[in-house]
């Protein structure tokens, strides 16, 4: 049954969903992807930004409405390819979110942030440190992590907005490319799975469906198309911020690709930030985006924890015990630094996210018009994407 609720009440829930959906989408590590394929595509950005869009706004928020329509519950949502399959990817993607990926991403990019003013500072070190930094916030939940999200969330996305303009009124002229207009097209497409905001949206959805909830009722099967339209709504809002922000940031790179040649991808922001506001601005902005990223690797953490406490465990190992293991395998990866850890998730990425997105839009045909085929469409993507792996 649908909730009774005026337009203007709808109109501030679904803006309210969109700014939810863009945070959660937006984190400072992703930042580093637009940068590159600017730095890469040059006056070619076009084509690569394009490209980037597909697959770090487009999917994503494709899988946030599919996991929507199947109520947050991903059990159920992966479990429609089987038990015993939909467990493992469920698994998988949570790794890879968690200490497989992504939070010793938002570790390593810190040190490689915080090592333009902290020169003699070790990546094990610095790591160290982090995953210290990191338990002490997951240990005993407190308001601080909250006091941090709304101070920095606002500070970050304000210094980052400074550079692109800045950016766009300081910077020389872009220069010519010597990749093919394809090239870059696939450069984009491909550097947009290393997002893994896929991934992420997966688990999300649960602060969309407590968005949604104040005007409809998410749980009535016969509101599913309401569902759809007011998160569709919402997505709009939350992608057009999100692309505002990968398309500012891969011109400013295009721009200042003369000057970042041999710059590593993880530098880039620390780089432009320097060349575009002087040592002084660049600071801020340095340790802002150090700072964010630790706190999007304390949310994050949280999450793996107890997953791997409730799910993967079933309770017979204490939440500390999955946090501690959280965290050794969290500190193990980040040493392999930024770059070892995109080469890792690159072909794990690239095998998984075709299967994943036939499945997003197999699992909205089976809500919306009762579509059940799944398992063959699913299984001979990913063959697909396995072939084309080993042969390619």
């Amino acid at each position: 049954m649908e909730i009774a609720a005026t337009k203007s009440e709808v109109k501030a829930n679904t803006l309210t969903t969109g700014l939810a959906m863009f945070s959660m989408m937006f984190g400072a590590g992703n930042i580093v992807f637009a940068l590159a394929i600017g730095q890469y595509a040059q006056d070619k950005n076009l084509f690569a930004i394009l490209g980037l869009l597909i697959t770090a706004v487009g999917v994503p928020f494709l899988g946030l409405i599919a996991m929507t329509l199947f109520g947050g519950d991903y059990k159920q949502f992966f479990g429609r390819i089987g038990k015993v399959p939909g467990f493992i990817v469920a698994a998988t993607i949570m790794g890879l979110i968690g200490p497989f990926g992504a939070i010793p991403r938002c570790v390593a990019l810190s040190y490689s942030t915080a090592q333009m003013y902290l020169p003699s500072i070790s990546l094990p070190l610095f790591s160290l440190a982090a995953c210290t930094f990191i338990f002490l916030f997951t240990f005993r939940r407190t308001s601080i992590l909250d006091l941090l999200g709304y101070v920095l969330t606002p500070l970050k996305l304000g210094s980052l907005i400074f550079i692109i303009v800045k950016g766009f009124y300081s910077s020389p002229e872009i220069p010519a490319s010597a990749h093919s207009d394809l090239a870059v097209f696939f450069k984009g497409l491909t550097d947009g799975y290393q997002t893994m905001d896929l991934l992420g949206a997966f688990f999300f959805c649960s602060v969309v469906l407590d968005c949604l909830k104040k005007n409809l009722d998410v749980t009535d099967p016969g509101n599913y198309r309401s569902v759809l339209g007011v998160a569709l709504r919402a997505s709009c809002i939350g992608a057009a911020l999100l692309a505002s922000i990968y398309v500012g940031f891969s011109y400013v790179a295009a721009m200042q690709s003369n000057n970042l040649a041999n710059v590593a991808p993880a530098d880039l922001i620390s780089q432009i930030a320097l060349q575009v506001l002087g040592p002084y601005a660049g600071f801020l902005v340095c340790f802002t985006v150090t700072i964010a990223c630790l706190t999007t690797a304390i949310a994050l953490t949280t999450v793996f924890a107890e997953f791997l406490h409730k799910d993967l465990c079933q309770n017979r190992i204490s939440y500390p015990v999955a946090l501690l293991i959280s965290l050794g395998i969290t500190f193990g990866i980040s040493t392999l630094q930024f770059t070892g850890i995109m080469m890792l998730l690159a072909p794990i990425l690239g095998l998984f996210y075709p299967a994943l997105i036939v499945l997003c839009f197999l699992n909205i045909g089976y809500k919306l018009m009762n579509y059940q085929s799944v398992k063959l469409p699913v299984f001979a993507v990913f063959a697909l994407s396995l072939a084309g792996y080993f042969l390619l």
